[in-house]
């Protein structure tokens, strides 16, 4: 292998193949960059030299077209992917594909199988252009779908992926940090398999040995990634997403610059998931209060940069709240505005178009604008006044 002094390395560079600290543990691989972040934190952690069968080049591989036929912009960023739309139908049947994925995955650690480290990102590459292509669906789909409290850790972790993913989205984030991101997005609760299910799931007050457990399990996470090599930027992001900008998080209590970008993403969207999950402790809240609650960020837990990607990415009133409007109609939220948050594109219930498709609006302050979400009791009589039947949960 080649030996490379970090000190003189240059950023940001690329490599013509995976890159080691250790000769045995992955930092990155080849798709990946080699950024300032990356050699700071290498250089804060003593090591002094990398290892890698290949070269330095300071061409970004990714500027290729990617094989999912996505195009990437000249930085390297990835540009906007024309949704192609799937059926609801087969949205729906490719959603429950990755969650089966996601259950084989925990499902097979718990039984003490080793994690298949290529399996796992390749997927997450499917799984990335599939919510790129179907950003809409995906959203309205997860708004809608019933949640699986009794497989809490899978459903968790696979729609705090969606999320992560349409906040990378919204950065503009690379092809390669976009998987990386995803992936640490899925295994981040991994290591909350070695802890008992009634400490994480319990509403009332944790002892000071339970709140050890429960602390301890990023690190847990991020020593079983690390075993498996995942690459170390996927670990970090997995280290790191219970730390908090102001230095209230654990494991480490770190502040600010110090903290994993991917780990600052995780720690958002963990978050905003687990205030609208049911729990067995809790009942279910809006998308939308979950959204208010993250944006009053009370003592600057959470990056603000990544808060407004969230908020621009899937809006105020969230992609598949239904709403009241201001002439009193009712409606969905079906896609974002990306001028203002505040005012969504919706789809009308029970009207349409001369041509026969759905009725859609802009919703504008000084025309028709969103009043409320709707409650649950509210949505469900508006369904049966257009279908006669039961209907979908509200989000």
């Amino acid at each position: 292998m080649n030996t490379l002094k970090l000190l003189e390395l240059k950023t940001p560079v690329y490599f013509t193949e995976d890159v080691y600290i250790d000769k045995k543990f992955l930092l990155f691989t080849r798709e990946s960059c080699f950024t300032e972040e990356l050699k700071r934190l290498l250089s804060e952690w003593q090591f002094t030299i990398l290892y890698t069968k290949g070269i330095v080049t300071e061409t970004d591989p990714q500027k290729k077209e990617d094989k999912s036929g996505e195009k990437l912009g000249a930085n390297g960023n990835v540009q906007a992917v024309p949704e192609q739309k799937l059926s609801g139908e087969l949205v729906e049947k490719t959603y429950q594909r990755f969650y089966a994925f996601t259950d084989e995955v925990y499902g097979a650690y718990r039984n003490k199988q080793a994690l298949n480290t290529e399996k796992v990102i390749a997927k997450m590459k499917e799984f990335c252009t599939f919510v790129q292509e179907n950003r809409q669906s995906v959203l309205i789909l997860q708004s809608i779908m019933p949640y699986d409290v009794d497989n809490f850790l899978v459903t968790h972790s696979l729609r705090s992926t969606v999320f992560a993913i349409v906040i990378g989205m919204e950065l503009k984030m690379q092809r390669h940090q976009l998987v990386d991101l995803a992936t640490a997005a899925l295994m981040h609760e991994i290591g909350l398999i070695h802890i008992s299910e009634d400490i994480y799931s319990r509403a009332g007050e944790l002892s000071d040995e339970e709140k050890k457990y429960l602390y301890v399990h990023p690190v847990l996470s991020c020593k079983i990634l690390k075993k498996a090599k995942f690459p170390l930027p996927i670990c970090l992001g997995t280290l790191d997403h219970h730390e908090r900008e102001n230095g209230t998080g654990y494991p480490r209590n770190l502040t600010g610059d110090k903290i994993s970008f991917y780990a600052k993403i995780i720690a958002v969207v963990c978050s905003f998931e687990s205030i609208v999950a049911p729990r067995q402790y809790k009942t279910e809240r809006s998308t939308f209060a979950a959204m208010v609650e993250m944006l009053k960020n009370e003592n600057r837990q959470y990056d603000e940069t990544v808060i407004k990607a969230l908020l621009y990415s899937i809006s105020l009133y969230p992609i598949g709240t239904y709403v009241y409007l201001s002439n009193g109609e009712t409606a969905q939220v079906i896609d974002v505005n990306p001028d203002n948050p505040k005012n969504p594109i919706v789809q009308l219930l029970g009207k349409k178009d001369a041509d026969g498709s759905p009725k859609t609006l802009q919703t504008d302050d000084n025309d028709i604008k969103i009043m409320r979400p709707l409650g649950k009791q509210e949505l469900e009589d508006a369904m049966k006044s257009l279908t006669g039947c039961e209907c979908i949960s509200a989000q």
